[in-house]
């Protein structure tokens, strides 16, 4: 069956058709890496976006259930230049093809997308549409200047009700904008406490579930979207240590008074180069967002910037003057990517022990007390692939 992507500027790629038939728009979007494809599929943070994959070939090693990081993948179509059928990996339980016809995801094959990419880095990020349909260009291209990208991301990927991942050490409040469970995974391999909240919740409801500090997730889409979550940022930002990633170092920096713009096609795969501006070290990272920190906007702020990114300069990492927070854009738990960053966890783990030692906190019996009575249910171990069940 044949399938067609139209850009919003009319240029029109027409391919093979895998997944799911019919329509639908979005944003589109490119991702560099080389492998890892199910791991983009799986990412909350490409909710309602068309994503063009670089490298050549796509469903090599088929799907594994083990390596999913989401509930189910959010995305508004695939794009590849061949798609492998058959896949030929001991792991894998089923194909790409058969995990795009179970969520309604629409695939397409035999594209340049060498072009593709070159033309999304020249004019920038554009509305997309993708259709295994019959219908005249002029008529797609009518009904896709009238579509509108949904702006509500974040509420349509983040978890409904709160949840626990048992540990034994540092209790965690994971605020949930659309986390991969990589990052529940790298909390209790450290022996975190991991309770996981919805995009929604309120300081006074974190503050009852008793932290010793407050991670802000990763997440699809423009952060000024989420107002209450910088409202709640704010009125917690001095109270418990806090660590954003990603759309949750964006929210970080709107608390502090900072602003936030549209990046031109973003960065997105597991090669971005950082550089640490305190030990003058590079780290390759994994990165997957649209929008950055604004530069100028840091100066009437007490955030001061700790990485920026070695390829176009932008903003990478920021760390608040006076309370214990930072934050970085890139992904420290990888998946897919390398694990260069990861240390920063251990950061994280470390700034609430000092943060505890100069500010003592309830006992532990009491923050599991208070934990009881907002009904928290524990979701079991969070080893690799786990969250995206927990969430059910």
């Amino acid at each position: 069956m044949q399938a067609r992507l139209l850009l919003e500027d009319g240029t029109l790629f027409t391919g093979k058709a895998f997944g799911s038939e019919g329509e639908s728009t979005g944003e589109v979007v490119f991702n560099t890496g080389i492998t890892g494809y199910q791991e983009v599929l799986s990412d909350p943070s490409y909710c309602g976006q068309i994503v063009t994959m670089t490298y050549p070939l796509i469903g090599n090693y088929g799907i594994t259930r083990d390596d999913f990081e989401s509930i189910r993948p959010f995305i508004h179509g695939f794009v590849v230049r061949e798609h492998e059928t058959v896949p030929s990996n001991w792991r894998a339980e089923y194909s790409l093809d058969s995990l795009l016809k179970e969520y309604g995801i629409i695939g397409i094959s035999g594209v340049d997308t060498r072009m593709l990419t070159r033309r999304i880095r020249h004019h920038g990020v554009m509305k997309g549409l993708l259709t295994t349909t019959n219908k005249p260009v002029a008529e797609l291209l009518e009904q896709l200047k009238a579509t509108t990208l949904m702006t509500d991301q974040v509420s349509r990927v983040s978890t409904k009700s709160v949840f626990s991942c048992p540990g034994t050490k540092e209790r965690v409040v994971l605020v949930d904008f659309g986390a991969k469970s990589g990052i529940v995974r790298d909390l209790t391999k450290r022996g975190c406490d991991v309770v996981v909240v919805p995009q929604d919740a309120t300081a006074d409801q974190i503050r009852r579930l008793a932290p010793d500090g407050i991670l802000l997730s990763n997440g699809p889409g423009d952060p000024k979207d989420v107002p209450h979550a910088v409202t709640m940022i704010s009125e917690l930002l001095g109270e418990f240590p806090i660590f954003g990633i990603c759309l949750g170092h964006q929210l970080f920096a709107l608390a502090c008074g900072a602003d936030t713009e549209k990046l031109k096609f973003g960065h997105r795969g597991g090669n971005h180069p950082v550089k640490d501006l305190q030990s003058n070290r590079c780290y390759i990272t994994s990165q997957n967002h649209g929008y950055t920190v604004k530069d100028d906007s840091i100066a009437n702020t007490e955030l001061e910037v700790t990485h920026i990114n070695n390829n176009d300069g932008t903003i990478e990492g920021l760390k608040h003057k006076k309370h214990a927070a930072f934050s970085v854009q890139y992904h420290p738990e990888a998946a897919p990517g390398p694990f260069d960053s990861s240390y920063l966890f251990d950061d994280f783990i470390q700034m609430i022990r000092d943060f505890k030692q100069a500010n003592p906190q309830l006992p532990r019996q009491a923050q599991i007390s208070a934990a009881s009575k907002l009904g928290v249910q524990p979701a079991g171990s969070a080893s690799k692939g786990e969250l995206h069940y927990a969430k059910k």
